[in-house]
């Protein structure tokens, strides 16, 4: 980028300053130049101003502000367009409090169910975060606020999360871990990216030159500026050379090391100069969108409602709801019937403008019944034993959820799992409401008639249950991470979190859902799953190829008596590739609303990415040729339509060695058939044969095509034209070893 034009009218020191903040939530001014520095907040799900006597640890009570559902429920609506939604009124409450960056959204991956942080992040699936978190950033930013795409990267855990190493092969980063950072940023251009506090692959983020500028920067096009995340700096000159360019909160020392790095040559001055010009770029931003605004706070609440009726999950459903209008009595228990859990613990935390709670919006939806309730599990067996009708809150308790530590367990409280198990007998319907940031063993099917995952529902969550429970909506939110039978199935379970210096990610690529199914262990409830009030059908698939990139359009049909909102999934599976790949991973969805007997034909384009796996010996997206799967399901284990495609793929160089075998030189593109020609006149007869028939001899041919390519000239009986294997060698391009991927071990 070019230089802030102010640049050349700054000292160093000016420059050094302003790339440390002013205060815990302010960037710094240069008063000489009267340029003023401007405030940022937490807010991820709502904006967390603090008044300016905060604590210096940023964890006292803010200001009222509508705290949305978190970003672990939100996802499960599976809409960008109320992402968006949501963006914009945060934005507005922004900068009606004078706030100019808002640090959200968390797009991280869901590892491990037991993050202590998982109710902040959207989803196990890449896919699917990066579309949402776009939409939220486009939200924010069409409205003038700032965003800070975090935490990037490799920051799936709280256990020892400002020193662990995360230790991570490009591929799994590439495939997983980066993709929706990178879709983010190419959707949106997020004003700022927040850095994370551990080490990946032993190098701090906060001074890691390859993430963040030639990964960042170089390839994706981010154009904003790289902050970090609160005191996650380590070595601030290191910082400010890797592209680090704000250090947060305020420094005691920063700017001091900055400019001793900067005297004694350690820091380049044109680095400092590119740092400084970023933070002037974002306060001229900030400052461009200042101005009043006006809070209609009803509006925001209701779109908090909306909100969580969107994202609750319709886990089972045997005929329990909804709930009839008269009858007899139900009974209801639990303490967060009225205390509801609806957000998570930490900097995140909002004080909301107003607060639901679901037994008082059951009594106001349900006049004509009585509704008995016991806040206490241990006073409410006997009534809930002889009523025809119980419904019973459950969830984890506050907690157990928090940002700076883990969960061990996925289990609900003790207390909450006996008086379900003292059900298990009962005569009548038992509907059980989970409230809960991220995964946990759900009830089984002789606990519960029925299971609501109204998740951390934000401020409004309590009249959008009740809304759900009545029937006056009907649930239409899928599940963004799978629900696991046993912790001990979870892809991370023996390598979480790690030994307190570093952590692998052994499992690699296969995370959630791909985990499960490349393994075929059961699950509770899978990606992707979620009821309603009426069912739907799927047909008349049609895949358009063009090039490699293709379209898939396909009929879905309300064949129920309810209106309501469907979220198909479409899945692409590569059955046959070089490489180890999931059974099939999400790569589109469509929402769709319909009245009963309604049919909408939906069409989803499916880009090049769709089909491409990273390959790590060329280091870039790779598309290969052949057949591919598109299948269209309502959940990744209900597919519903599948059609095979075939792909022309692309030709894949500088990925042969002199040491690659055999077979992969005759399946070159380039030098395939070459190759096919000079083993042909060496060996003849029926070994000849085999190089187009290999079912003649199966044994015989994988053992000849295994043989390293640069060795068929040691193979004493058989005359092979050395000179020519080793011009093909030499004609070929860069060997794998020279490829660009070592760096991502360090600066």
């Amino acid at each position: 980028m070019s230089l802030h034009p102010l640049i050349a009218e700054l000292t160093d020191a000016e420059k050094a300053a302003l790339c440390t903040g002013a205060s815990f939530w302010d960037l710094t001014g240069v008063p000489r130049l009267e340029i003023e520095g401007i405030s940022v907040s937490d807010g991820p799900h709502g904006l967390r101003k603090q008044d300016d006597d905060a604590d210096n640890l940023g964890t006292t009570d803010s200001r009222p502000a509508t705290c949305f559902p978190t970003a672990s429920g939100l996802a499960g609506s599976f809409d960008p367009e109320l992402l968006a939604r949501i963006g914009a009124a945060l934005a507005v409450e922004a900068r009606a409090a004078g706030v100019g960056v808002l640090l959200g959204p968390g797009v991280n991956m869901k590892r491990s169910p037991l993050c202590g942080r998982n109710f902040e992040y959207f989803s196990e699936d890449p896919y699917l975060a990066g579309e949402l978190g776009a939409a939220m950033v486009q939200g924010l930013q069409d409205n003038g606020i700032g965003a800070s795409l975090k935490h990037f990267a490799a920051n799936n855990q709280e256990s020892q999360r400002m020193s662990v190493s995360a230790e991570v092969e490009e591929r799994t980063l590439r495939e997983i871990y980066f993709p929706a950072f990178e879709t983010i940023v190419r959707k949106a251009q997020p004003w700022t990216v927040m850095c994370s506090y551990n080490r990946l692959n032993g190098t701090y983020a906060s001074e890691h030159r390859w993430l963040l500028t030639q990964v960042l920067r170089e390839e994706w096009g981010f154009e904003g500026l790289v902050v970090s995340d609160w005191f996650a700096v380590n070595d601030r000159a290191a910082g400010v050379s890797a592209g680090l360019d704000l250090e947060m909160p305020t420094s005691t020392d920063g700017p001091a090391r900055v400019l001793a790095a900067l005297e004694s040559g350690e820091l380049d001055r044109a680095d400092l100069d590119l740092a400084a010009s970023r933070v002037l770029t974002l306060i001229d931003r900030a400052h461009a969108s200042e101005g009043p605004a006006v809070v209609d706070i009803d509006a925001h609440h209701e779109l908090a409602r909306d909100a969580a009726r969107r994202s609750a999950v319709l886990l089972r459903n045997s005929g329990a709801l909804p709930l009839a209008g008269i009858g007899a009595p139900i009974v209801v228990v639990g303490p967060f019937a009225t205390t509801p859990r609806y957000q998570g613990a930490g900097s995140s935390r909002v004080v909301p403008t107003r607060l639901d709670n679901a037994l008082d919006a059951l009594r106001a939806a349900m006049p004509d019944r009585r509704i008995d309730y016991f806040p206490e599990f241990d006073q409410a067996a006997a009534a809930a034993a002889a009523a025809s009708e119980v419904v019973v809150f459950a969830g984890l308790p506050e907690v157990a959820e928090s940002e700076g530590y883990d969960r061990t367990v996925i289990d609900l409280p003790t207390e909450q799992s006996e008086f379900l198990d003292s059900l298990r007998q009962r005569v009548g319907k038992l509907t059980v409401v989970v409230q809960a940031g991220s995964a946990v063993a759900m009830p089984s099917a002789d606990h519960a008639d029925a299971i609501l995952l109204a998740w951390l529902g934000g401020q409004a969550g309590g009249g959008a249950i009740a809304d759900l429970l009545t029937g006056t909506h009907s649930p239409s939110g899928k599940l963004a991470e799978t629900l696991p039978v046993d912790l001990r199935h979870t892809p991370a379970h023996t390598a979480f979190p790690g030994d307190g210096h570093t952590v692998e990610y052994r499992e690699g690529i296969f995370i959630g859902y791909r985990w499960y199914e490349a393994r075929g262990l059961p699950v509770a409830y899978p990606f992707g799953h979620g009821l309603t009030y009426t069912s739907f059908d799927y047909s008349d698939l049609e895949v358009i190829v063009e090039g490699n990139t293709a379209t898939a359009q396909f009929n879905v049909t309300n064949t129920g008596e309810c209106a309501a909102a469907e979220i198909a999934q479409i899945y692409v599976a590569d059955p046959e590739a070089e490489l180890a790949r999931p059974v099939h991973e999400l790569k589109g969805f469509a929402r769709t609303h319909l009245a009963p007997g309604e049919s909408r034909r939906l069409s989803v384009e499916l880009d090049r990415r769709a089909f491409a796996y990273w390959h790590p010996r060329k280091g870039t997206w790779h598309v290969e040729a052949g057949e591919f799967i598109v299948q269209v399901g309502a959940s990744s284990a209900d597919i519903r339509l599948a059609q095979t495609i075939r792909l022309d793929g692309e030709p894949l160089y500088n990925h042969l060695s002199a040491t690659s075998t055999t077979g992969a030189w005759l399946a070159d593109p380039v030098h395939g058939q070459q190759v096919h020609d000079v083993l042909a006149r060496a060996v003849g007869g029926l070994a000849g044969m085999l190089l187009d028939n290999p079912e003649l001899d199966p044994g015989r041919y994988h053992m000849f095509v295994s043989i390293p390519f640069n060795r068929l000239g040691r193979i004493d009986a058989v005359d092979f034209d050395t000179e020519a294997i080793d011009e093909i060698i030499a004609t070929a391009t860069t060997p794998a070893s020279a490829a660009p991927e070592a760096g991502c071990h360090g600066r």
